[in-house]
């Protein structure tokens, strides 16, 4: 049994899942793998259950009807991994933007150097983005500085998706009263642990963009982050929660 979550939110993966799950499974430390995915037409769930012979202890798979966004897909897995007994969960792309190698200093800030949240970032140390456009390096960069600015947060890649939590903090964010499902989502669950004074590091990571696959990057995403910040803000003078 390993006290390690890695959920992985899929949708048209089948040209990485099997080798980014061969990644995760290689590392030198055990960690057991959610697959969430939104009902691929790809046939990538088919094919994690086809792996799940060669690794049934480690590989769960978690199906959903339809496509309903990243924010929601991660909710689930956050509460499939509370009814199990994982102790530190983690949030990870299937294409490789997130170098599975990582996995372990995330789990050792939590594990071992007192952080509650752990989060790999590209702008802890400079701009640390392979094989991405300018003009999205300035987006996603400026984006974080806006964050920044509107909650009086201190993290630095507020947007990023790679992530370990300790259990305690997931435990503690009502999760169903999580509003947002794409950069927002990323926004929010960070705002809502750094409102209860949890403990958020970030380690620096180098994010590479996906080779396979397409992107789910959408205009509406991008004006979710905008303006669902400032909505968190104003909602966070207000209540507790």
């Amino acid at each position: 049994m390993s006290d390690a979550l890695v959920i992985i939110p899929t949708y048209n993966e089948i040209e990485n899942i099997e080798t980014i799950l061969k990644s995760v499974f290689s590392q030198n430390k055990s960690f057991h793998v959610l697959v969430v995915d939104d009902n691929s037409p790809d046939g990538t769930a088919d094919k994690v259950k086809s792996m799940q012979d060669e690794y049934s202890e480690q590989l769960h798979l978690l199906q959903r009807d339809k496509k309903n966004g990243l924010g929601a897909a991660y909710i689930a897995g956050f509460k499939w991994a509370l009814e199990h007994s994982y102790n530190f969960i983690f949030e990870m792309d299937a294409d490789f933007s997130h170098n599975p190698n990582d996995l372990i200093k995330l789990y050792g800030a939590c594990a071992s150097n007192g952080a509650d949240i752990a989060v790999g970032s590209r702008y802890v140390k400079g701009i640390t983005v392979v094989n991405w456009p300018l003009s999205r390096i300035l987006l996603s960069y400026g984006a974080s500085r806006y964050v920044r600015f509107i909650t009086g947060m201190k993290v630095k890649d507020s947007t990023a998706g790679f992530i370990c939590y300790k259990r305690k903090v997931l435990e503690s964010i009502a999760l169903n009263k999580i509003k947002f499902v794409g950069y927002a989502f990323q926004i929010e669950m960070k705002f809502k642990a750094y409102k209860k004074g949890f403990k958020i590091v970030e380690i620096p990571v180098i994010f590479k963009d996906r080779i396979k696959g397409k992107s789910k990057m959408s205009g509406s995403i991008i004006s979710e982050a905008i303006f669902g910040v400032i909505s968190l803000k104003l909602k966070s003078l207000f209540t507790k929660s």
